[in-house]
């Protein structure tokens, strides 16, 4: 994937007016032309509603084909649609990643009555109060979908826990009872156990659900054609379901022939690499713990010590198994995982993923058509499109680090025979200018910025140049072009 660019081509408040796919069959050969390689899908299968953004996940068998949840749609069209577009991508030369979400159910059919304990919300593995009789939203028959692809109905026993007893009108996380039930051990030690997050939590453990989504995977890339998976909500997960899965997949596909990587939402890097252990290294996973440091950095009021920007990042000690991104639908303002990367530093942070040697970047719907919701920013659609040619025409080589301050670091890839060098400097306070080596073979060749700020500068007989950027800016430079 050398300098392939992956776009996460939806935010949370992304249109909903049913016109999202026939926009990608419109748009699939535009946007292979401005530099997108692969392209990570919404969620395509049914929630609660045409509004549902994916993750209140009703019926994976339905990609908007059955009236379900007063909808044939989903928010993003109709299964006709969806093939058209996925079609039209891979033909473009665009793989195409669906998001993939099994960790938890919504939406429900009918109530069930069980046994459940009621657990600490702050540490799950601590019972605060007995075994007790609930009522909760657990049965799902799928009636509008009437057995067409699997018959299986979904009740309470398929599920770990819930966060709703309807017979005391109690909102809390209830863990439900049976002989060998309980949280899975192998999902995050966050709140004591991490295994419950939202909804019917789906127990990876039992014999029928593990038929039932291996079932549904097999039948879910043959239907689709997809090239890889996006997995949500890894932590909250059984690793070893996901790895016996993941091997399975691969066994099917083969290495070569399908992505996968995923969401797994931690920064310690000790956890990152025992996931990555567990799981035989066969998944890629976003480098969360940059994006934080991005996110810090932005906010910082330029006093973030930028010599530090990739220290104990996934990109720095797992280069070959990370996606780096910059913000997602999670990280934007008023979202579960806010930590949005503020706007006067997105430009740099691109830099920061676009313009390096490792990971795979994923550009973000939100920064690239800008975001919808109440807040509301400007599309950085043009200079991403530049940012993208020059990834592709520049960025080759090895790469030379110059953190040797504070507030001003730089980089230069040093490109190879058929691609010249590209250097690149970023301050996060004052204007300043920083001495790189590109070459002796460049000696009084004029470099030029290339994101159009500064003006020209000549490399010495050295083969050094001396580069320049604005007050919390970045400029990135290359050979002029005769």
């Amino acid at each position: 994937m050398a300098n392939d660019v992956m776009i996460q081509s939806f935010e949370w408040d992304t249109d909903g007016s049913g016109d999202f796919y026939k926009k990608l069959t419109k748009d699939a050969k535009k946007l292979k032309e401005n530099g997108i390689d692969g392209i990570w899908l919404p969620p395509m299968t049914k929630g609660g509603s045409d509004m549902d953004v994916g993750y209140g996940v009703y019926d994976l068998w339905d990609l908007g084909e059955f009236d379900q949840k007063g909808t044939v749609r989903t928010k993003y069209g109709t299964k006709e649609e969806l093939l058209e577009a996925i079609a039209a991508l891979e033909d473009a030369g665009i793989k195409c990643y669906a998001d993939v979400v099994l960790n938890h159910k919504g939406n429900a059919d009918f109530k069930e009555t069980f046994k459940a304990v009621m657990v600490d919300q702050n540490n799950r593995s601590k019972d605060v109060e007995g075994e007790k009789d609930i009522e909760a939203w657990t049965g799902f028959d799928f009636s509008g979908r009437n057995g067409k692809y699997s018959d299986m109905v979904w009740h309470y026993y398929h599920f770990s826990g819930v966060d709703y007893d309807v017979k005391s009108d109690t909102s809390a996380i209830f863990r439900i009872v049976g002989d060998g039930k309980y949280w899975d051990d192998d999902v995050s030690g966050e709140k004591g156990n991490f295994d419950y997050l939202m909804y019917c939590d789906i127990d990876h453990d039992h014999p029928e659900v593990r038929e039932e989504i291996f079932k549904w995977v097999d039948w879910f890339i043959d239907e689709t054609k997809v090239s890889g998976f996006r997995y949500d909500a890894l932590k909250h997960i059984s690793s070893d379901f996901i790895r016996d899965l993941t091997n399975h997949i691969i066994n099917e596909k083969g290495e070569e022939n399908f992505y996968l990587f995923g969401e797994f939402w931690q920064y310690n890097k000790e956890e990152i690499a025992d996931y990555l252990e567990k799981t035989d290294y066969k998944i890629d996973l976003f480098d969360v713990p940059l994006h934080f440091h991005m996110s810090e950095a932005s906010k910082s009021m330029g006093n973030y010590d930028m010599r530090k920007i990739f220290d104990n990042t996934m990109v720095s000690d797992f280069p070959s198994k990370c996606v780096t991104f910059v913000d997602n639908h999670d990280s934007q303002p008023g979202q579960s995982l806010e930590s949005w990367v503020e706007v006067w530093f997105k430009e740099i942070a691109y830099a920061l993923i676009l313009f390096r040697k490792d990971g795979y970047p994923c550009i973000f719907a939100g920064d690239y058509y800008g975001l919808n919701g109440e807040v509301k920013t400007d599309p950085m659609y043009d200079t991403l499109n530049d940012m993208m040619q020059i990834r592709k025409k520049y960025n080759y080589g090895n790469q030379d680090d110059y953190f040797d301050d504070p507030a001003v670091i730089g980089w230069v890839r040093r490109g190879d025979e058929e691609h010249p060098p590209l250097a690149v400097l970023i301050s996060i306070k004052d204007a300043a200018e920083k001495q790189m080596h590109v070459g002796p073979d460049f000696k009084g060749k004029t470099f030029v910025d290339l994101s159009g700020k500064n003006e020209e500068i000549t490399i010495d007989d050295d083969g050094n140049g001396v580069f320049t950027v604005g007050p919390g800016s970045v400029t990135y430079w290359s050979i002029k072009e005769d």
